[in-house]
């Protein structure tokens, strides 16, 4: 049978080299997906990866759709390097669009969910897991409830919406006839604040040392409660910002269709960018590729909409397999060693 051993040294240049080696994995099984569905592979390819650079209006599209990406994974990253894990960033997605919505609305604003995620792990120890991913529904169903309800638009022909914003409330656009907005900048100075926090502050040095080694950061009189507390804020913060650049940029109102399964993605842009800063800003791009490639697919080839979401499971598990590789070599051992192995240690 075959099973795993550990490397004695696992290459660092090949872990570097991982996102790309998934990557190419990706194009292989989307190259053998196309032709199992009767297209032709080089114009699916093209859909993800010629299309969105054709003009400067697909490339401001391109940033339209790294904007929410990138600031959410950017806070993920922060997280998941404490150890802490919060895969909830959807629904503090959609609550980040309702406070920006009240902004424009003049309504009560939300009192953000993440504070509670961290309110319940540091004093329920509850786990931040299940309590992040459970409150995604709760967060929904608000946003259903408003645009359903109190907020939805009087002159909207009954549809689920909000007015729409007035043009002073609206996030600056760049350029005159794209969508592309003030987020996006500000999506880009985060991560230079992001890379400086995490290698250049004392306070990110604490909170990575705590997530390496817990035992290392309490003898250091480092505060786990204080990590706990920042990366849940920031990562929440985060994710509740690009909810409201969404809102108050491209869409210009709050409708049922914000959530675009952003946070979910942004886990897997996190863990291709390495959790660095810097490699977050060129996954985000990718990710955004797979985004606006299945929208072309759609709408040009005929394929459906979750062709995205195929793409974006094959470069995650082909990372997680590339990884796995890396650290682990593959062995085969015949039953009878096995069994002899057992018996030895038994």
């Amino acid at each position: 049978m075959l099973r795993l051993e550990a490397r004695p040294a696992p290459s660092r240049a090949l872990s570097m080299l991982s996102p790309l080696l998934a990557l190419a994995a990706t194009v292989a099984i989307g190259v053998a997906l196309f032709a199992l569905l009767g297209k032709d592979p080089a114009r699916g390819l093209a859909m993800f990866f010629v299309e969105p650079f054709r003009s400067g209006y697909a490339v401001s599209e391109l940033c339209v759709k790294a904007t929410p990406l990138l600031l959410i994974g950017l806070g993920l990253a922060v997280c998941y390097r404490a150890n802490v894990w919060n895969i909830g960033a959807e629904g503090q997605f959609v609550l980040g669009a309702i406070a920006a919505s009240w902004v424009a609305l003049h309504a009560t604003p939300d009192t953000g969910r993440w504070i509670l995620v961290a309110l319940l792990r540091d004093r329920a120890n509850a786990n931040e897991i299940l309590v992040s991913l459970m409150l995604v529904y709760v967060a929904t169903q608000l946003l259903n409830y408003l645009v359903y309800g109190d907020w939805k638009d009087p002159a909207g022909y009954n549809f689920p919406q909000t007015v729409t914003f007035a043009d002073a409330t609206k996030i600056p656009r760049l350029f005159a006839g794209l969508r592309v907005n003030v987020g996006f900048v500000v999506a880009l100075l985060v991560v230079g604040a992001s890379w400086l926090y995490l290698f250049r502050a004392f306070a990110g040095f604490q909170v990575q040392v705590g997530g390496l080694a817990a035992a290392a950061a309490r003898y250091a009189g480092f505060s786990s409660r204080r990590a706990l507390w920042t990366t849940l804020l920031l990562s929440g913060g985060m994710a509740g910002l690009a909810g409201a650049f969404e809102v108050a940029g491209p869409v210009g109102q709050l409708t049922p269709y914000v959530p675009a399964g952003y946070g979910f993605a942004a886990i897997i842009v996190a863990f291709v960018g390495r959790l660095h800063p810097v490699g977050i800003v060129f996954s985000s791009l990718l990710m955004s590729l797979f985004y606006l490639g299945g929208e072309y697919a759609q709408s040009r080839l005929g394929l459906p909409k979750s062709i995205t979401g195929v793409f974006q499971g094959v470069l995650l598990f082909s990372l997680l397999a590339s990884d796995t590789l890396i650290h682990y070599r593959v062995r085969w051992q015949p039953a009878h060693a096995k069994h002899a192995a057992a018996r030895k240690d038994a």
